[in-house]
């Protein structure tokens, strides 16, 4: 139970911290949160300017680790991505010149907007935690998440993200506008000085390693585990998905839902851990059919109907 205690009071501290400059998205910081320790990627989908990118910089600052952001363009070339090997005229051979995926936190701003030859070039980053650039494989350092947004309602010019990509991502969550009285202190602490530049880190990478290590002792049981299994063949066989959430997505909920049990103070996942997750770790991972997009029916909509649908277990979800 006192490693149970250092991962809630860790993630106090991640998200008050990050208060300081998002302000009054406390749900989103504690999504954040859960894919830092989960080693996820997140999909950010949300119109311009609500603090996707800000969100990114306060978090590299307050683990005190290596930023990078890539502004994808149609032009842009995979090598910009990964990297290029460029020859040495004096040592008389070639070197590797890192690309911006060599970092802690990368943000892809306008992931859809890059072609699909380069969308692929983060493919391997994101699930291997390597590149690979004229055969010769580099290891990226932990930890390594991928912030990556996109605009949902602009898409001129833009290539959507392929079910293998989107799969990649551990969350896609939204920031979503602040209420009045947020903005209006959103006003206020920027009118001298951005709370950013006044951020400082208030943790260490050993610290955010050591904590990824004890969030998988979590215990999660076996009903737990089949209430996951549920749900996840439930994408399956619902009439309304032409794609369902595989494996992967059954391996993330079942670490978000950890990961959630820590951070509120438990040692054991219970239903509503699962329940309050499913959304926001499955909605993206689900393609939903023609003719039910013709009478707007979402991703989103089918996961809360499979929710209200699947039997909660009852019974001891702890080990005691």
């Amino acid at each position: 139970m006192n490693e149970i205690l250092k991962i809630q009071k860790f993630s106090k501290r991640i998200i008050d911290n990050l208060e300081k400059v998002i302000i009054g998205k406390k749900d989103v910081l504690e999504f954040i949160t859960i894919s830092l320790l989960a080693q996820g990627h997140v999909l950010i989908d949300d119109v311009p300017g609500v603090g996707k990118t800000m969100l990114a910089k306060s978090l590299a600052k307050t683990l005190g680790c290596d930023f990078k952001r890539i502004q994808f363009t149609p032009d842009m070339l995979p090598s910009d991505v990964t990297g290029v090997s460029i020859f040495n005229q004096l040592e008389r051979k070639f070197e590797f010149r890192p690309g911006p995926v060599m970092t802690n936190i990368l943000l892809a701003d306008e992931i859809n907007r890059a072609t699909p030859k380069t969308q692929s070039a983060l493919l391997e980053a994101m699930e291997e935690r390597q590149i690979t650039v004229d055969g010769i494989t580099h290891t990226i350092q932990e930890p390594f998440i991928v912030l990556a947004t996109q605009n949902p309602i602009e898409y001129e010019g833009t290539f959507p993200l392929p079910e293998a990509q989107l799969d990649r991502f551990f969350m896609k969550i939204q920031i979503g506008y602040p209420s009045l009285m947020d903005e209006v202190k959103i006003i206020e602490d920027q009118q001298l000085q951005h709370p950013l530049e006044m951020l400082s880190a208030i943790t260490t990478v050993d610290e955010v390693l050591d904590m990824i290590k004890i969030v998988k002792k979590v215990y999660v049981s076996t009903a737990v585990k089949k209430y996951i299994v549920q749900i996840i063949r439930s994408t399956r066989d619902n009439k309304e998905i032409y794609l369902g959430a595989s494996p992967r997505g059954s391996l993330a909920l079942a670490r978000a839902g950890q990961i959630l049990a820590a951070i509120s103070g438990r040692d054991y996942v219970i239903p509503d851990d699962i329940k309050y997750l499913a959304d926001s770790i499955l909605s993206h991972r689900l393609i939903v059919q023609p003719t039910a997009r013709l009478k707007n029916v979402t991703a989103s909509a089918v996961i809360t109907d499979i929710l209200y649908e699947t039997q909660v277990p009852g019974g001891k979800f702890s080990t005691e």
